[in-house]
């Protein structure tokens, strides 16, 4: 019987399983598959951090104390978990999405829209707490070798990225990092989290009772399908009825009370919440855009700067729909305020390097795709470079930039396709 190079691949990878046997998880002492070391596990989780984090919108700048805060609620409960020797990091991300995520080695992030969500410290903490055991117990690991075996690759985890422009163009190494930020997790995994995170709150000395609240809000939400949780935390993090009730027997038996710093959190979010109504109208925006209504789009990501000029974000999707309407320069305008506010945000880099080719801009255009192609590499940032270096008689670098692109999905990779061949030819 003839096999095929995958099935070939997937024989292997079984192999290699039964020769790496089993490891103990380090939060619940029980025995599991172990293909990733532990220095591998920390590798991945420092190379993708930022990438993913850029994916997902970028970190929320405007507020470093807020920041600061959660990192520091975070190092509290990391410091009581079962492997406080990780390098764990804490990052809000400038999203609207409700969602909190972790990869491997203790890299976690959560949105400002789920932080509007909570009522105090103790909620967070519960969020937090959660996280910390998805990374200590190495779930994220777990999943990333589930995926491996089942497909014999990375491509097995099969899920969307964000919604995001250029979701479909990321490449290599910065695709794998949300996928494992935003792959749904295991009743198992969720009630681990549940269980020991509670834990982590107790010991730190937090009220537990905070999580029976939070998890039985989610639920409610989860039932009337409020649509940013179900695009967001409940994609990856399913609620239930059994998580509450779980979490109601462990509370009751670690005993309730303890810290819920309301007074402090609704202090640490009060600037959020203030501009909150500008992040609105750019979530209003970006619909109406989808809708096809651009002129309705620009009026309503006016209303978002005017409340906070400060936000780069908002320029990025004002120049996005100037763009659209042929406006060139002043796209050029409003990429080149999002960049000098937010100069390390691959996107805005992309954006403005794309426009600028347009506007035959080709040094700024090359400078510009370059910078964004080292933090997230992205077909389409190939492809357009390839064409710069066409128009600068640079045919091997032109080859090259576009065999890279070739090797991606879609449209994007099928134009490269096409050029490759008729630059080859010649």
């Amino acid at each position: 019987m003839k096999h095929t190079p995958g099935f070939r691949a997937l024989i292997l990878l079984t192999l290699l399983a039964v020769l790496a046997g089993c490891s103990v998880n380090p939060v619940t002492g029980e025995r599991q598959l172990s293909l990733i070391p532990e220095s591998e596990e920390r590798s991945i989780g420092a190379e993708q951090y930022k990438p993913t984090q850029q994916m997902q919108g970028g970190k929320f700048y405007l507020d470093p104390e807020l920041s600061l805060y959660v990192s520091d609620v975070g190092q509290k409960l990391a410091a009581v978990s079962d492997r406080p020797d990780l390098p764990y990091e804490f990052v809000v991300l400038n999203s609207s999405v409700p969602n909190a995520w972790a990869l491997p080695s203790g890299k976690i992030a959560i949105n400002r829209g789920l932080l509007a969500e909570f009522d105090d410290e103790a909620q967070l903490a519960s969020v937090l707490g959660h996280e910390i055991v998805h990374a200590a117990a190495r779930h994220s690991v777990q999943r990333m070798q589930q995926g491996m075996l089942l497909s014999a690759g990375m491509a097995g985890l099969g899920l969307a990225l964000s919604d995001n422009e250029f979701a479909g163009m990321i490449m290599g190494g910065a695709a794998v990092g949300s996928q494992i930020a935003l792959a749904q997790y295991s009743q198992g995994d969720e009630l681990e989290s549940d269980h020991y995170g509670i834990r982590y709150m107790k010991e730190a000395g937090y009220d537990p009772q905070a999580a029976v609240e939070l998890q039985e809000i989610f639920l409610q939400l989860s039932e009337g399908r409020k649509t940013g949780f179900v695009e967001g935390l409940f994609a990856s993090h399913p609620p239930s009825q059994k998580r509450v009730d779980e979490n109601r027997k462990l509370a009751q038996k670690l005993g309730t009370g303890g810290y819920r710093g309301r007074e402090t959190y609704q202090k640490k979010i009060a600037y959020l919440k203030r501009i909150q109504p500008a992040y609105d109208a750019q979530d209003e925006a970006a619909s109406l855009l989808k809708e096809e209504k651009p002129e309705a789009a620009l009026k309503k990501i006016n209303e978002a700067i005017k409340i906070e000029p400060d936000e780069a974000s908002f320029y990025a999707l004002r120049g996005h729909i100037f763009r659209l309407q042929d406006s060139e320069k002043k796209a050029q305008a409003d990429y080149d305020k999002a960049v000098s506010l937010y100069p390390e945000m691959f996107s805005y880099r992309l954006q403005r390097g794309l426009n600028a080719l347009e506007l035959n801009n080709l040094t700024q255009a090359k400078e510009d795709l370059t910078e964004a192609n080292q933090v997230v590499p992205t077909s389409i940032a190939f492809l357009r470079l390839g064409d710069i270096a066409v128009k600068e008689n640079r045919r091997d670098e032109a080859i090259q930039y576009y065999r890279t692109a070739a090797g991606a999905q879609g449209a994007v990779a099928v134009e490269a396709q096409r050029k490759l061949a008729a630059l080859t030819r010649g």
